[in-house]
């Protein structure tokens, strides 16, 4: 028997059904959200995570394709399959426009769902032809009618950074939504979807009666693969994976995880997997980065940028559910805007303190991220440094520090640096990106010890390194302080070698590192 096809690139339902592809079954999600007691309902989650696909999910089921369902949750749990009039808008193709474009593209697809309905319509407003386009469909049918918005926001993230395009496309945006609540007894059901969450206020107007599910514990497997999805409906995938890579099943698992799981929008949650990514490592046999590789957002750059955030400080951190998942346009760190774009997830708990920790869900992330932002740090030469941390790699594996240093040190002398990067931050961060890329491994900065932080923690297969930096000193200064401080005890019962490694940098003249010495 053949095996099916991967829905690669498709977001349209009902195309998946009829030819028959691979579609893991979210329409118990589709049921309980359109039998909720809201009927105007938000959800975010990244980027290619399937909310193109749940949006198109609901149109076939609002418009009764009943056949399209068959054989899935959906088909045991509704009786009745009522048609309604379903107007659909994916402002995705609103990305990188000024305000005249932007508005010429809302008169598109306004237009586009206005011949769905025969309306030929003389305004000139968006507001003004959403309302009739929603008062017409009603009176033409009888029945109430069905708005799905996918990626609501898009028009705004490449925007984000800059306040004042910001206010203008909001603006712009606010309007085109308003008419939303004056139609609310002509309206059956609402569905937003998007990235990040602007302030009901902001965007919404008056429209105070948003369900956001976004983190709801019953809606935490809505978009993506959960584990046990993968377990039941993706069995055989595993197993032609596993022949394929000459691994057994247990250790293919294991990849995938490591590598496009640890996913979770609310807390508990059972792991969610990138679907972009598990989806293509199925079609291509091949373990890769996939949805990183797919388009790094200009945005989070830029805001990344805005707020001056160190490789160092982006994952392992605790927040209060309020500071990560804030409105886009009131938030003072880059925070909300890492957890909303899938780059850092929850990853803990702790109840009495209502307090979460986010970190970083996988390698393909981990690796992605830090590789977008070492241009900042090492400019010219970024292919050169890539290559050199490849092979850098190589000789941690096999436990030879030196032989790393060696490689990293050769390749500093060649890297042209500018004059506002004579601080030691600067370098302990370019060196912690290095490292970071490093493959498989552990990499902390400043990790807290009984008695103080190291300034560099490297845990390996079978090896622990501990580095510490001094700027302008010497390497038996750095080496002196990992004993004075006692940094190796915090990995006496890690069952691994522990190697102390003391180096010294030179920030003024060389720029380099000057030294090292190995324990």
């Amino acid at each position: 028997m053949a095996r099916k096809l991967y829905p690669l690139g498709m977001q349209t339902f009902e195309l998946v059904r009829k030819e028959d592809r691979v579609y893991i079954d979210k329409t118990k999600y589709v049921y309980n959200m359109t039998h909720a007691d809201s009927k105007c309902i938000f959800l975010s989650r990244p980027r290619r995570f399937g909310k193109s696909l749940l949006v198109s999910t609901l149109k076939s089921y609002f418009e009764g394709k009943k056949d399209l369902f068959r054989g899935l949750a959906i088909e045991r749990l509704e009786n009745d399959w009522e048609q309604y009039p379903v107007i659909h808008f994916s402002l995705a193709g609103g990305k990188h426009q000024d305000e005249e474009q932007l508005n010429r593209f809302l008169d598109y697809i306004l237009k586009e769902n206005e011949n769905n309905f025969g309306i030929k319509s003389e305004a000139k407003d968006a507001n003004v032809r959403l309302a009739n386009l929603i008062t017409t469909a009603y009176k033409q049918t009888g029945r109430q009618v069905v708005v799905l918005i996918d990626e609501y926001d898009a028009p705004l993230l490449d925007v984000v950074h800059t306040d004042e395009q910001l206010d203008k496309m909001r603006c712009i945006m606010r309007n085109f939504f308003s008419p939303l609540k004056d139609c609310d007894p002509y309206l059956r059901f609402v569905f937003l979807t998007g990235i990040t969450k602007f302030s009901q206020l902001s965007i919404f107007s008056e429209l105070n009666n948003i369900n956001n599910i976004s983190m709801d514990e019953e809606y935490a497997g809505v978009c993506g693969i959960t584990e046990d999805e993968l377990y039941s409906e993706m069995s055989e995938d595993i197993d032609s994976l596993a022949s394929k890579l000459e691994l057994t099943r247990e250790k293919t698992i294991e990849e995938l995880k490591y590598n496009y799981d640890g996913y979770h929008f609310t807390w508990p949650s059972q792991d969610i997997f990138n679907p972009y990514s598990l989806l293509n490592c199925f079609s291509k046999q091949k373990i890769d980065s996939y949805w990183f590789t797919s388009g790094t957002p200009t945005y989070l750059i830029e805001m990344m940028r805005k707020f001056k955030v160190l490789p160092s400080t982006v994952g392992n951190i605790y927040a209060k559910q309020s500071s990560f998942d804030a409105p886009t346009e009131n938030i003072t760190s880059i925070t909300p805007l890492l957890y909303q774009s899938g780059y850092i997830t929850i990853k803990d708990y702790d109840e009495q303190l209502r307090l979460y920790k986010l970190d970083i869900p996988n390698k393909e992330i981990s690796v992605g991220l830090y590789d977008s932002m070492l241009p900042n740090y090492v400019t010219t030469e970024i292919d050169e440094g890539k290559v050199v941390i490849a092979r850098m790699s190589a000789f941690i594996n096999s436990g030879d520090i030196d032989g790393a240093l060696s490689l990293l040190q050769t390749f500093l002398a060649t890297v042209p640096y500018c004059d506002n990067t004579l601080y030691e931050g600067h370098f302990q961060q370019m060196l912690y990106i290095i490292f970071a890329l490093l493959t498989d491994y552990r990499i902390l900065v400043e990790q807290r010890t009984a008695k103080g932080r190291t300034d560099i923690t490297l845990e390996t297969h079978d090896h622990v390194f501990i580095m510490e930096l001094k700027f302008d000193k010497t390497a038996d200064e750095a080496l002196a302080q990992i004993d004075e401080k006692r940094y190796a005890d915090a990995f006496a019962l890690s069952g691994k070698k522990v190697v102390k490694v003391g180096i010294a940098f030179n920030v003024k003249d060389e720029r380099n590192i000057t030294e090292w010495v190995i324990r």
